[in-house]
């Protein structure tokens, strides 16, 4: 995938309670689905593709790395005000039949990737702590 400038990027890195890893990227995807909704966006995840969607199109990718002691790297990044011209060059998570959207898209209007970060913060303490 694409990562640059007006993505919110975050790598946790954490020791699994619980040994599943569809229900830790389920509860990851959780966390962005419940920012969109903040900003009262409808988002959702695709049953046969990791990551999470608004319509039809990407807003957030996930790619996940378990080490022993069921230990997390790598994450997620979040289109906020991405220049989605950039995924014009790419096959996005390697998915041809959909598109790709950022919140500023979908509020059409400005951003500030400060707030949207604040609530990524909040919202991942509540579902992680």
């Amino acid at each position: 995938t694409f990562h640059g400038p007006g993505q919110i990027v975050g790598y946790p890195i954490l020791r699994l309670k619980v040994r599943d890893t569809h229900a830790y990227l389920r509860e990851l995807e959780g966390v962005l689905i419940r920012v969109l909704a903040d900003y009262g966006l409808e988002a959702w995840h695709h049953p046969e593709y990791t990551g999470v969607w608004v319509g039809e199109n990407k807003i957030a990718a996930i790619g996940v790395k378990f080490s022993s002691g069921w230990i997390t790297s790598h994450g997620f990044a979040l289109n906020v005000k991405t220049d989605l011209s950039w995924f014009d060059r790419i096959t996005p998570c390697g998915i041809k039949e959909f598109g790709v959207t950022s919140l500023r898209r979908e509020l059409d209007r400005e951003i500030s990737l400060a707030e949207v970060e604040e609530k990524v913060v909040d919202r991942f303490i509540q579902m992680f702590r």
